[in-house]
């Protein structure tokens, strides 16, 4: 009961939504530097395939490791739990990773960051009209507007006169990422109501990346091995953001409403484009017009959709 009311506090919810938003802001330049290292080209989807799988299977083998030694025993799947380890695995890693680093192959990091931000409107959308869990109110309906006008204003460029940029390949799987991310977010909500949030997201990774690595392998996927210890360094660093990142999410989600945590998920585009500045060199195309004013959409209709409000009837 106490750790509880702990993890309910609006200042634990704050610190740990913000290490979560942080470690996801870092993973966009993260995956295009490793992506450079390990000779994977934009072009070449089995070999992302097969580096997002490696990347997974290690950060649910950390999760489960590090569970284990804070049990004083070995974590195994619990009973009962492998269907609901294979709907996560296929809403939280497979779907989305794949739409994920595939569509950051084809857009540039700043893009990417904050298009991935909008999994909050997703999940706010669903929760109320499919799963039910919330009632649609009207500052959510207006948070979700300003939203999407977000990702329009972010997708315009102004070269010779204003136009609309919107790749399936880039833009458009980064879009179906942030949606599948949605959909796992509210699942870790459900699911956790039965089983340990910790066990289910370690068994998912573990799963969802084992599939990605023998696809990736057995499609001809290849990643350079190089001399470099920063490399591996790189990819454990990766694998790190998922282990701790959707973990602590997941913990946030079961003890929180889904619309408290998600007014917090504008961190992570925030966070995004300053990393993709820092790292990718992008500080240019950080700091176009369109894409500050993106940011500030996306950000207050966030807020203004988790604001509290008397709810539509």
């Amino acid at each position: 009961m106490a750790n509880t009311k702990m993890l309910s506090k609006m200042s634990v919810v704050f610190l740990l939504a913000m290490l979560c938003c942080f470690l996801w802001g870092s993973a966009t330049p993260s995956i295009k530097i490793g992506y450079e290292i390990f000779g994977i080209a934009s072009t070449d989807t089995i070999s992302i395939i097969l580096f997002a799988g490696i990347r997974f299977f290690l950060a649910g083998i950390l999760i489960i490791i590090f569970q284990s030694l804070m049990a004083g025993k070995f974590i195994r799947p619990e009973k009962g739990s492998f269907p609901y380890i294979l709907k996560l695995s296929l809403a939280q890693t497979m779907i989305q990773y794949f739409c994920f680093y595939v569509g950051l192959a084809h857009t540039s990091g700043v893009t990417g960051t904050i298009l991935s931000g909008t999994s909050g409107f997703f999940s706010i959308i669903i929760v109320s009209l499919i799963f039910k869990y919330e009632r649609l109110t009207t500052n959510k309906i207006i948070g979700c507007i300003m939203g999407l006008l977000g990702v329009i204003v972010m997708n315009l460029t102004f070269d010779g006169g204003a136009s609309f940029h919107f790749s399936i390949l880039g833009e458009g799987l980064v879009l179906m990422s942030a949606i599948s991310l949605a959909v796992s977010g509210i699942l870790v909500k459900k699911y956790s109501a039965k089983y340990s949030v910790v066990m289910l997201s370690g068994y998912q990774f573990i799963l969802g990346g084992a599939v990605m690595i023998i696809v990736g392998l057995a499609l001809g996927g290849r990643i350079d091995l190089v001399p470099q210890f920063s490399a591996y360094m790189l990819l454990l660093y990766m694998a790190l953001i998922s282990a701790v990142a959707y973990s602590v999410w997941g913990i946030l989600m079961k003890y929180n409403p889904v619309s408290r945590v998600s007014i917090f998920s504008f961190l992570t585009p925030l966070w995004g484009v300053i990393l993709s500045a820092i790292f990718l060199g992008e500080v240019e195309q950080a700091l176009q017009l369109n894409k500050l004013l993106a940011l500030i959409l996306v950000s207050a209709g966030i807020f203004v959709v988790n604001r509290k409000q008397p709810e539509i009837a």
